[in-house]
């Protein structure tokens, strides 16, 4: 095997390991392991390739580091309840992980190298999940139940996985489906990445229409709300901003109508149907943890998991807030949790107050790793994290360092034109 080839092999696992550290199966089963081997990996890169290191990008790095391990630290310390010092060591383990991540890519060559390696790993992704979802149907007789500490899956030989949870089975014009979670520990974070596969199809790569279609395809077996609004939105956005007037109406209506009625069937199903335990948990995690941060707004209520479940448990919402939600044909059923939140957005925000989750998310716009068509993707990610628990982890945290690195990278490569 060739340098060339080794090296890129070394570069798709690191990529292979960040996708998985947001939501894949082997870092809910094997967390520390994982972490541990996505560190010794990227030093062993880094050392293996020889890359001269440029001190800019090595101290715009080192500041990343430091600058988001303070604001935690600051939250850690001021934060309404005592928090557990082991789930800020975590953060920081994060963190680094993250940061480290970012100099690896930031300090090759290959200025593409971060989305062209995303793209790949994406592209096998898409390629097990639809075998994944197609092999249900003759391996389900032959599954056998995996557990962890936080979650459980059936498998078929740790090749295919399928989630054993209540909702995963829905029966389709009179066919029992299983909703395809592919090599994560929920559908609707794989239909997260096959969005972002479909995003960069369409605005950086070649637009291969075979593939299109199979990523629709994807996404459609996840049976997931989030994923249909996302993939409709994207055909909406390129389709207005590339297809020509005549050609705009028949296009969408081929492709998007269909969509659309799907999506709306799937809707009512999770607003007034037999899905509406997934809705309203999802609606609650959107409005508490906002009413949470109304009133502890600078500071939040600490990142403590277990704490900010507590906090849930006992805080209950005014009820005026019913009355805004009818206006939208809307009724909030639940009125308290002592869960975590499936929105991550709003989860920092309660946590860590309104001044470091509006710098965060202003971070995570600025971001410098992905920047055709700046303003739809950072739609289709803030909407990915607002409907699952996934901002603080590695692949989503990395744009949000990215921001930071952005700007201290700019200052340093400055002092040094000055020197």
């Amino acid at each position: 095997m060739s340098y060339s080839l080794r090296v890129n092999w070394l570069n798709n696992i690191i990529m292979f390991m960040l996708v998985s550290s947001t939501g894949g199966l082997m870092f809910v089963f094997n967390r520390n392991f994982a972490f541990l081997a996505l560190v010794v990996i990227i030093l062993f890169s880094l050392l293996y390739q020889r890359q001269l290191i440029k001190k800019a990008i090595f101290y715009s790095s080192f500041l990343t580091f430091v600058v988001i391990s303070i604001f935690f630290s600051i939250n850690y310390i001021f934060a309404i309840n005592p928090q557990s010092l082991t789930k800020y060591l975590f953060f920081g383990i994060t963190i680094l992980t993250t940061v480290l991540t970012l100099f690896y890519y930031k300090s090759q060559d290959d200025k593409d190298l971060f989305i062209n390696s995303l793209y790949f790993i994406l592209k096998l992704v898409l390629i097990h999940a639809l075998v994944n979802f197609l092999a249900y149907f003759f391996v389900k007789d032959s599954l056998f139940l995996i557990t962890s500490e936080y979650h459980e899956s059936l498998t078929y030989k740790y090749l295919f996985y399928y989630s054993p949870k209540e909702g995963s089975m829905i029966n389709l014009f009179g066919l029992d489906i299983h909703r395809n979670a592919g090599i994560f520990w929920e559908s609707g974070i794989l239909q997260i990445y096959l969005n972002i596969l479909f995003f960069l199809e369409l605005s950086v790569f070649k637009r291969d229409r075979k593939l299109i279609v199979l990523i629709v395809l994807g996404i459609l077996s996840t049976y997931s709300t989030t994923g249909l609004f996302l993939l409709i939105l994207q055909i909406l956005y390129f389709t207005q901003r590339e297809l020509r007037s005549n050609i705009k109406t028949i296009f969408i209506a081929i492709l998007g109508i269909p969509l659309y009625l799907l999506f709306s069937a799937n809707m009512n199903e999770k607003i007034y149907g037999e899905g509406e335990s997934s809705f309203q948990k999802r609606l609650f995690d959107l409005t508490q943890p906002f009413f949470i941060a109304i009133e502890n707004p600078l500071t939040g209520v600490g990142m403590d998991l277990d704490r900010f479940q507590e906090v849930r448990e006992e805080f209950y919402i005014n009820s005026d807030l019913n009355n805004i939600l009818g206006h939208v044909g809307v009724e909030q059923k639940v009125e308290t949790t002592s869960k975590g939140s499936t929105n991550s957005v709003m989860y920092v925000l309660a946590g860590m107050g309104f001044p470091t989750a509006i710098f965060f998310v202003y971070m995570f716009f600025k971001q410098q790793l992905i920047t055709n068509h700046r303003g739809i993707w950072f739609v289709i990610a803030f909407l990915s994290v607002m409907s699952e628990p996934l901002l603080l982890r590695p692949f989503f945290f990395i744009f949000i360092a990215s921001g930071f690195m952005n700007i201290f990278y700019r200052i340093t490569s400055y002092k040094k034109r000055l020197a």
